[in-house]
C-alpha cells in the first residue's frame, strides 16, 4: 500500500483489494463448508446447543402455563426423574457404540479399499445427525432433571414429553445408521459415491460455479523469456492446492502484465517454491504477491471442490489396493475400471480450459501446469494396466474400456479431427500397446495371450465397437 501513496496513486491498491475480495470470499467460504461438512463435531455442537436452549425454553413454559395438565400424559416426579436419568445413561452409552462402530468403519474402509475414501464416511450426514441427536438427548435430560421439583403434583409435562420424542427419534436414527453403516462398507457405493462426486465437476467443464470462470479470451502463450526479468510469488506453506480463483489472479495485478501459474489444483507445493510468476514486475510489488498468494488455497490434503483428478486417484486406489496380493480380489478392480471408463467417457468429451488467456485490459494468465486430456489419460490407466496385467480377467474389461473411449473420441466431433483429440486418440492407442507389451511380459498362457492380444487389435481399429464388460 506504501508504494502507492508515493507514486500519488493511493485508489489503484484499494482498487485492486476490491476487486480480488470477493472472489477470495468465495473460495475461503467454499473452503470452510468443505471443512465443516467433514467434521464430526460441528453438527452435532449445533444439535447439543439448541437441546440446551430448548430444555431451558419449555422449563420455562411449564413453569408458567402447565400448571393443570389434566388432558396431557403426564408422570409423578420421581417416575420422571429415574425416566430420564435412565435415557441419559442410555443415550451417553449409546454414544461410545456408536463411535466404536464409526472408527471400526474408517478402519476396514482404510485397510481393505484406500484411506482416501474416508472422506466419505467422515461426510456422512446421518452419522453426524445420530451423534447430535444422542448427545442433544442426553443434556436435555441432565437439564430437564435439574428443573424437576420432586415436592410438586406432576412432572414438567412438556420437557418430559419432548425428552421421550428425542429418545424415540435417536432410536430410529441408531437404526438407520446401523442399516447405512453396513451398506456404505460395499464397494460398489464407496466407487459409485465417487464417481459421481467426479462427474459433477467434469459437467461444469470448461467452467462453472466450483471448476471457475472464463477470465479472458484465448491466445498464443507469449515468449516469456523477451519480458524481462519477473516477479516471482512463492509459497509461504507446504501442502495441496485445493482451490484457486484465476479471476482473482488477474485481478491482482496491472494491466498488460503476464502471469503464469506454476502450479495447479490437486498438486503439492512446497513453502518457498514458484507460485506464480508475473511479467513485468507491478509497481507495488508486495500488494499484488499478496493478493495473488491469497487467490490460492492450500490445505493439509486434496479435496474434491476443484479437483476432477482426484477423483480419478481414489478410483485407481481401490482397483490398486483390489489387485494387490494381500486383498486378491480381482472382481473389485474390474467393478473400479467400469466406473473409471463412466467418468473418463465425459471428460474425453468435455473441453478443458485454456491454458493461455488474455483479458481486455492485456492482462495473461497461463496454466502450463493444468491436466489436459492426455494426462487425464495417463493417470487414469498408467498403474492399474502395470498390476492387471498378470489377470487376463481384469486386463480384458480394461483394454475395452480404453477402447470404447477411443470410439468416444473418434465419434465425439463431427468434421476434421482437432489437434486435442489426435493427442487424446495417440494417448490412448499408447495405453492399449503398454497393456499388450505387458501381458507379454508377465509369461501368460498362450491361450489367454492370444486372447487379450486380439481383444486389444480390435481396440485400436477404425471403427471399434466393444461391449460393456
Amino acid at each position: 500500500m506504501e508504494g502507492f501513496v508515493r507514486d500519488g496513486d493511493s485508489g489503484t491498491a484499494a482498487h485492486y483489494e476490491h476487486e480480488v475480495a470477493p472472489h477470495v470470499r468465495r473460495l475461503r467460504s467454499r473452503a470452510l463448508s468443505d471443512r465443516l461438512a467433514e467434521s464430526l463435531l460441528f453438527l452435532p455442537i449445533m444439535m447439543l446447543a439448541v437441546a440446551m436452549v430448548l430444555a431451558m425454553v419449555l422449563a420455562e413454559i411449564d413453569e408458567r402455563y402447565m400448571v393443570n395438565p389434566s388432558e396431557v400424559i403426564t408422570f409423578t416426579p420421581d417416575v420422571a426423574v429415574t425416566l430420564l436419568g435412565i435415557i441419559a445413561g442410555a443415550m451417553i452409552t449409546t454414544a461410545g457404540v456408536v463411535f466404536s462402530l464409526l472408527v471400526v468403519s474408517l478402519q476396514l474402509a482404510s485397510g481393505q479399499f484406500s484411506p482416501r475414501v474416508l472422506r466419505g464416511f467422515w461426510r456422512d450426514r446421518h452419522g453426524q445427525v445420530l451423534v447430535g441427536l444422542l448427545l442433544s438427548t442426553f443434556a436435555f435430560c441432565v437439564l430437564a432433571l435439574a428443573r424437576i421439583d420432586t415436592a410438586a403434583d406432576h412432572a414438567p409435562p412438556l420437557t418430559v414429553g419432548v425428552a421421550l420424542l428425542l429418545t424415540l427419534l435417536s432410536v430410529i436414527a441408531i437404526v438407520v445408521y446401523l442399516d447405512r453403516i453396513s451398506r456404505n462398507q460395499y464397494v460398489g457405493r464407496i466407487v459409485q459415491r465417487v464417481a459421481r462426486e467426479t462427474q459433477s465437476l467434469i459437467g461444469e467443464l470448461p467452467y462453472g460455479p466450483r471448476i471457475g470462470v472464463k477470465v479472458g479470451e484465448p491466445v498464443d502463450p507469449p515468449d516469456v523469456g523477451s519480458l524481462g526479468p519477473p516477479l516471482i510469488v512463492t509459497a509461504v506453506t507446504d501442502g495441496w492446492v485445493q482451490q484457486l480463483s484465476r479471476r482473482a489472479i488477474v485481478a491482482a495485478v496491472p494491466p498488460d502484465t503476464v502471469v503464469r501459474l506454476e502450479t495447479r489444483v490437486g498438486a503439492f507445493i512446497t513453502a518457498g517454491t514458484p507460485l506464480v510468476t508475473m511479467w513485468p514486475p507491478p509497481e507495488d510489488k508486495a500488494t499484488s504477491a499478496r493478493l495473488v498468494a491469497e487467490a490460492v488455497i492450500i490445505g493439509v490434503a486434496r479435496t474434491m471442490q476443484q479437483d476432477i483428478d482426484f477423483g480419478l486417484r481414489q478410483l485407481t486406489d481401490v482397483g490398486l489396493r483390489a489387485l494387490s496380493a494381500a486383498v486378491n480380489d480381482p472382481t473389485t478392480a474390474v467393478e473400479v475400471i467400469l466406473r473409471i471408463g463412466s467418468v473418463m467417457r465425459p471428460l474425453l468429451l468435455a473441453e478443458c480450459p485454456t491454458q493461455a488467456m488474455r483479458d481486455r485490459e492485456g492482462r495473461t494468465l497461463l496454466t502450463p501446469c493444468d491436466l489436459d486430456h492426455t494426462e487425464y489419460v495417463a493417470h487414469a490407466f498408467n498403474q492399474l494396466r502395470h498390476y492387471a496385467a498378470p489377470h487376463p480377467s481384469v486386463v480384458i474389461p480394461l483394454l475395452r474400456t480404453m477402447g470404447m473411449l477411443r470410439d468416444c473420441c473418434l465419434s465425439g466431433y463431427r468434421g476434421a479431427m482437432t489437434p486435442d483429440r489426435a493427442r487424446t486418440i495417440a494417448a490412448l492407442d499408447h495405453q492399449i500397446d503398454l497393456t499388450l507389451q505387458g501381458v507379454r511380459a508377465t509369461g501368460m498362457l498362450p491361450a489367454d495371450l492370444a486372447m487379450v492380444e486380439a481383444i486389444g487389435a480390435a481396440c485400436t481399429a477404425q471403427p471399434t465397437r466393444h461391449p460393456s464388460t
